[in-house]
C-alpha cells in the first residue's frame, strides 16, 4: 500500500511517499480503507520535533531520536471497513467510520488497523469523508475542555484563536451549550467566525484590541497567544480559564489557582472515548456542528499541505484525500 513515511525530523520535505506492507487486522481489530486524513498541529509538531527545550530528552525517548519511531504520521481519518478480526462485534465490513489515531498515528496511509474499542465511530451520513476526517481531534478537544470548564447556558465565553480547528469547533459547541460567545481572530477570519454563530468578534490585529474585552465566565484559549495577565483581568470572580495547548501552566496560573476562586484548566492530551465521537456525530447530523475546511490536497501533495500548515494561518482544517470513495 501507499503511505507517507517521515524519514527524519525536519521540514515538510522529510515526508516521502513509499510502498509499504498492507496491515492485517488482529482478532480484535478492524482494517480501514482510508479515504481521507488531515494535517493537524500534532503532525506538524512531531514531524518538525517542535517541543519546549526542557522536554527535549523525554520527547526524544518517547518519539524517537533521529526520526519518529512510528514513522507514518496522521492522527485523524475517515474511511470504510474492509475487513474485521474474528472477535470484532461492534463493526462490520462496509461500515463507514471516522476515527482518531493518536495512540499509534498511521493515518497517512491507504489502510489502517485499529482495535474495535478504540476512538472509532460510524461516520455522520450528511458529510463527506474529508469533512468527517476533520472532526476527531479538533472537535473532541473543544468538547472535552468546554465540558471540563462546566460550560452552562447563559454564560459569556471568550474563544481566542476562534478560526483554527479547535477554535471553530469551540465557537459552535459553546453556542450549542447556550453560551454567549465572543470570538477573537484576525481580520480575514471575522466573517467566518460570525458565520459559525459567534455573537461578537474581535480583531486581534487592531491596536489595543484588548480594550474591547469584557468580563467572561470562561476564557478559552485554542492557541496560547493571549497572556494570562490579560485573561485574568477579564475573567469573572469564579470564572474558568482554559488553555488547551498545555501541558503545563506558569507561576501566574498556579498562583491564581490557589489564591482565587477561579478555575484553571491547562491542556494536554485529553481522554478519547468513542462516546465523544458518537455525540459529535449526532450534532453534525442535526445540523448543529460543521467542520470548517480550509484547503484540500491529495496524498501525493502531503509536502505542500504541510508547508501550508507550517505558516500557521489555516482556517479550520486542512484535509488530505487518500483515496476516492467510488
Amino acid at each position: 500500500m501507499k503511505a507517507i513515511i517521515c524519514t527524519k525530523y525536519g521540514s515538510p520535505e522529510v515526508l516521502q511517499l513509499r510502498e509499504v506492507e498492507k496491515p492485517v487486522p488482529k482478532d480484535n481489530e478492524i482494517l480501514i480503507k482510508v479515504f481521507a486524513t488531515t494535517v493537524t498541529a500534532a503532525d506538524f509538531r512531531i514531524r518538525s520535533f517542535t517541543v519546549p527545550a526542557s522536554f527535549w530528552l523525554p520527547a526524544k525517548l518517547a518519539l524517537g531520536f533521529s526520526k519518529p519511531k512510528k514513522d507514518i504520521l496522521g492522527v485523524e481519518l475517515a474511511g470504510e471497513i474492509e475487513s474485521v478480526g474474528k472477535d470484532v462485534t461492534l463493526f462490520k465490513k462496509g461500515d463507514a467510520v471516522f476515527a482518531a489515531t493518536l495512540k499509534g498515528f498511521g493515518a497517512y496511509a491507504e489502510y489502517k488497523c485499529l482495535p474495535e474499542d478504540d476512538q472509532i465511530a460510524i461516520k455522520p451520513i450528511n458529510i463527506t469523508y474529508e469533512e468527517a476526517a476533520a472532526i476527531p481531534i479538533g472537535a473532541r478537544t473543544a468538547l472535552h475542555y468546554l465540558r471540563a470548564g462546566n460550560i452552562r447556558s447563559g454564560q459569556k465565553v471568550l474563544v481566542y484563536g476562534a478560526s483554527g480547528s479547535v477554535g471553530t469547533y469551540a465557537v459552535q459547541l459553546a453556542k450549542y451549550f447556550g453560551a454567549e460567545v465572543t470570538g477573537v481572530c484576525s481580520t480575514a477570519n471575522l466573517e467566518l467566525v460570525r458565520s459559525l454563530g459567534a455573537d461578537k468578534v474581535i480583531d486581534y490585529t487592531e491596536r489595543d484590541y484588548t480594550q474591547k474585552l469584557e468580563m467572561y465566565d470562561m476564557v478559552f484559549l485554542a492557541v496560547d497567544k493571549l497572556p494570562f495577565s490579560v485573561c485574568n483581568k477579564c475573567l469573572a470572580e469564579e470564572g474558568v480559564y482554559v488553555n488547551v495547548t498545555g501541558p503545563f501552566g506558569n507561576f501566574q496560573t498556579f498562583w491564581a489557582s490557589i489564591t482565587s476562586k477561579k478555575k484553571i484548566i491547562i491542556g494536554g492530551n485529553p481522554p478519547e472515548p468513542a462516546e465523544d465521537l458518537i455525540f459529535l456525530k449526532g450534532l453534525v447530523e442535526a445540523g448543529k456542528l460543521k467542520p470548517v475546511i480550509d484547503r484540500g490536497y491529495t496524498l501525493e501533495q502531503i509536502v505542500e499541505a504541510h508547508r501550508y500548515v507550517d505558516k500557521g494561518h489555516k482556517k479550520g482544517n486542512v484535509v488530505i484525500t487518500v483515496a476516492k470513495n467510488d
